[in-house]
């Protein structure tokens, strides 16, 4: 039998994302992570990250999802790895995941225990032939507590791949994601290209952090990012998950 890992689950694509990275005190966020992982850390430091993207023609078990084919979401994620059989997986847990399409929720928060809300959205997104001499302007937003938060950034035209050992790579180079559920780990596989990055310009949030993500992480993006950049995105695959359990064997 094919390993779930193996199999896809979501096709979709992701574009225009702005992250922004902000380092993190890891005895904070030691006690949250998953059982069978670890904190990852670049340079010895430890990051949480805030990204805003576009979601568009999604199909599930190769189904084109209704009402799904183009949506916005804002998520914020901190940084694991566990060691497979290939080496280091390293992947995301995500805190809370902010989405305009029930069914995504439903779905997500059913089959992969993720953590995701649905909230009214909106973004602008200029395109690349904007002409503005300032650079694009990305821009997502969602409205919680009875006003409107912001998250932006500023993209110049021409972006590169990301480079290697680089922190953008650290950062942007995930290609796993878990969540703790039922009293074990799930993991799954996120299929992709490597995304070309720049750095963004004008990075900006405007929310109330602590309302939206708590009160352990929202004074972690009270401060200015640690980095500010911007990726084009691509067209994605993600597997079924698997609880992990010693190491996976693949065919």
């Amino acid at each position: 039998m094919t390993h779930p890992l193996e199999r896809t689950f979501l096709r979709a694509e992701w574009k225009d994302l702005v992250v922004l990275s902000y380092e993190a005190d890891p005895a904070v966020l030691e006690p949250l992570v998953p059982s069978g992982l670890e904190l990852d850390r670049f340079d010895g430091r430890a990051y949480v990250s805030l990204v805003g993207f576009l979601f568009l023609g999604t199909s599930a078990l190769g189904v084109r999802l209704p009402f799904c084919q183009r949506f916005e979401e804002v998520n914020l994620r901190f940084y694991v790895r566990r060691r497979g059989p290939e080496g280091w997986r390293h992947g995301v847990v995500f805190v809370k995941e902010l989405v305009p399409r029930w069914a995504i929720t439903a779905g997500a928060r059913w089959l992969f225990g993720e953590p995701y809300r649905t909230v009214p959205m909106r973004s602008l997104v200029q395109a690349h032939d904007a002409g503005a001499p300032d650079g694009r302007l990305l821009e997502y937003q969602w409205r919680s507590g009875g006003r409107w938060h912001r998250l932006s950034a500023r993209a110049v035209v021409r972006m590169d791949p990301v480079g290697t050992g680089s922190r953008s790579a650290f950062l942007i180079e995930r290609h796993w994601g878990y969540t703790a559920r039922r009293g074990g780990t799930l993991e799954y596989r996120v299929r992709r290209p490597g995304w070309r990055v720049c750095a963004a310009s004008d990075p900006l949030l405007e929310a109330d952090t602590r309302a939206v993500f708590g009160p352990v992480f929202g004074p972690m993006l009270e401060g200015p990012p640690a980095s500010a950049v911007v990726a084009d995105g691509s067209p994605v695959t993600v597997s079924h998950g698997a609880r992990i359990s010693g190491i996976d064997v693949f065919p």
